[in-house]
């Protein structure tokens, strides 16, 4: 990405701060206007002095001027940390915000681990570029007036600093590029590092089973040294630039304090306004030196905004508009309650199509199973069911509405879910299951916790302290709360025990006699009790009908069954 596309990405990030940025700007300026007089007051002194006149007045101008300009300083400092801290807040927000707006399939395109560093890493560094631009008018300032009183003073010495400057400002400017591309690729190796360190903890267990840790831990260790390689890169480049700033003007020091000497001895030159001169020589590496840390820090800034800018990328989800609310008193018992017509549908433009054609009703009550081998679309149906992904032809319908005349709110208002992997989010059971509803009472809680055969609400329910099945339950027993109109579920038994299943097939059965319930069968043994099964194939569907009539009927639904060695006697067939 063009450093200018960054630049302007980093100060749409600052715009909103700009009342606050232009309070820290005069309160800079007016320190730097203190500072730039107590040289001046400095000559006054020792001018003063010289003619034994009283000094009672010039050394009070002084102290005055160090109290104003550390209350200034102390103003403008609080200030700015304050700037950054909300700067950096805004910027987190922001992305956090457009995460959780964003399409789920665009989401899942990207590492959790980048996507969690692009929040807390790359933030990190608008810290210190939120401040640059103003300190890089505040230094400039400074170095334009400190230099126009050294002019005022001696225009001879004036050369001698400026051809210091000029040399120390042609090393800055080809040098500090650099940190950028450096400070650019540090960040893109820690978000590489993030990546790699949250999938090889997520699937520790794997890992230690393959006996894996050796490569896995070098592997995210060879990026955490690129990441510091990189780092180091940045930081060997800033301590250069920074001794060349330092390096160059205690350079001029020297040469100006033996020309202003020899003026001095000549009689050319007071030695109050050497000592001034040096004084805003000392003083100019305030500006020089705020110069570089704060063309440092944009650069940083520069680099950060960039990667922040690649999550534009990320397409969101349309936003939820007021829509006619749902009269359940609409619908007719008698008529479907999602209808897909003709859906095709695809993962990217360049992809084979994920379900082609799809015709299917789904009854406003029973149980309808979706069986299938691998690949066939099974997944796909429920991603286009909850606007996870939308059709590229066709239509689904929602009580007999098109999903394009309902919000992504409404839709999902509508339909429970429960996939097949079950995460739970951080806290107690309790806090998962209001995890939907969040008004839920404790006694519906314990309600639909029986209904699965779990209980202790105040049970913490972190990923490492319930088993699989239990994840399952708390997902199951969350769908549950409120029952939905429509059940979704992505083999709701896969890991539950052959009681705990029983208990599970009861709530659906419970459930279907009400509602309608659409099951993603992994384990055909869930489909026994199924009112319709649906068998897809390439992403069409190839056929439905009962568990007897297909099993008597298709080649590949009887393949299945025979894979999973389910009995196919007419007693169960």
């Amino acid at each position: 990405m063009p450093d200018t596309t960054r630049l302007r990405t980093l100060l749409t990030v600052l715009r909103p701060h700009r009342r606050t940025m232009l309070l820290g700007l005069v309160l800079g300026l007016a320190a730097n206007g203190v500072a730039l007089a107590t040289p001046l007051v400095t000559k006054w002194v020792l001018d003063t002095f010289d003619d034994g006149v009283d000094l009672t007045g010039p050394v009070a101008a002084l102290a005055g001027l160090l109290v104003v300009g550390a209350a200034i300083g102390l103003w403008q400092w609080i200030l700015m940390g304050t700037l950054a801290e909300r700067i950096v807040l805004d910027a987190r927000t922001s992305i956090i915000r457009r995460y959780f707006q964003a399409r789920v399939l665009d989401l899942q395109r990207r590492p959790t681990g980048e996507l969690v560093t692009r929040v807390t890493s790359d933030t990190g560094l608008l810290h210190e570029a939120s401040g640059s631009l103003v300190g890089l008018i505040n230094a400039g300032v400074g170095l334009i007036g400190t230099l126009i009183l050294m002019a005022v003073l001696d225009l001879t010495l004036l050369g001698c600093t400026l051809a210091a400057v000029v040399v120390v400002s042609l090393l800055m400017s080809w040098l500090l590029p650099r940190i950028g591309v450096a400070q650019t690729a540090a960040q893109e190796a820690v978000g590489r590092l993030g990546a790699h360190l949250e999938g090889s903890l997520r699937a520790i267990r794997t890992v230690k089973a393959s006996r894996a840790e050796t490569r896995q831990s070098d592997q995210i260790i060879g990026a955490a040294r690129d990441a510091a390689a990189h780092s180091v890169r940045a930081a060997k480049i800033s301590a250069t630039v920074w001794t060349i700033s330092w390096s160059g003007i205690n350079l001029s020091v020297i040469v100006i304090l033996a020309v202003g000497a020899w003026r001095a001895h000549q009689g050319l030159l007071e030695v109050s306004t050497l000592v001034a001169f040096l004084l805003y020589v000392f003083q100019l590496m305030g500006p020089i030196s705020e110069l570089t840390q704060n063309l440092t820090a944009l650069q940083a800034g520069i680099a950060a905004a960039g990667r922040i800018n690649e999550l534009e990328s990320i397409g969101l989800e349309p936003p939820s508009e007021p829509r006619e609310p749902h009269d359940p008193a609409r619908s007719a018992d008698a008529a479907p309650v999602l209808v897909l017509r003709g859906v095709t549908a695809r993962y990217g433009p360049d992809a084979k199509p994920a379900v082609n054609g799809i015709d299917l009703e789904i009854p406003r009550r029973g149980h309808t199973a979706i069986v299938g081998p691998s690949g066939a679309g099974k997944t796909t149906l429920f991603s286009l069911l909850l606007r996870f992904l939308e059709p590229e032809h066709g239509r689904i319908l929602l009580d007999g509405r098109p999903y394009s005349e309902w919000t992504h709110d409404q839709v999902r208002a509508r339909l429970a879910y429960v996939e097949q992997e079950t995460p739970v989010v951080p806290g107690d059971i309790a806090d998962n299951l209001r995890f939907t509803h969040p008004d839920a009472s404790d006694e519906e809680l314990r309600a639909v916790l029986a209904a699965v055969r779990l209980d202790g609400l105040d049970t913490t329910a972190n990923a490492t302290d319930v088993s699989g099945g239990q994840r399952q339950r708390i997902a199951l027993a969350r769908a549950l709360l409120r029952t939905p109109d429509v059940l979704l579920l992505d083999e709701a038994t896969a890991q539950v025990d052959g009681l705990t299943e029983a208990a599970v097939q009861d709530c659906i059965r419970e459930r279907a006699a009400v509602g309608a319930v659409v099951t993603i069968a992994h384990r055909l043994s869930t489909v026994l009790d199924a009112d319709r099964i649906v068998v897809l194939e390439d992403g069409r569907v190839r056929t439905q009908g009962t568990h007897a009539e297909l099993y008597a009927t298709d080649d590949l639904y009887r393949r299945l069954v025979e894979a999973l060695r389910i009995a196919a006697d007419p007693a169960v067939a």
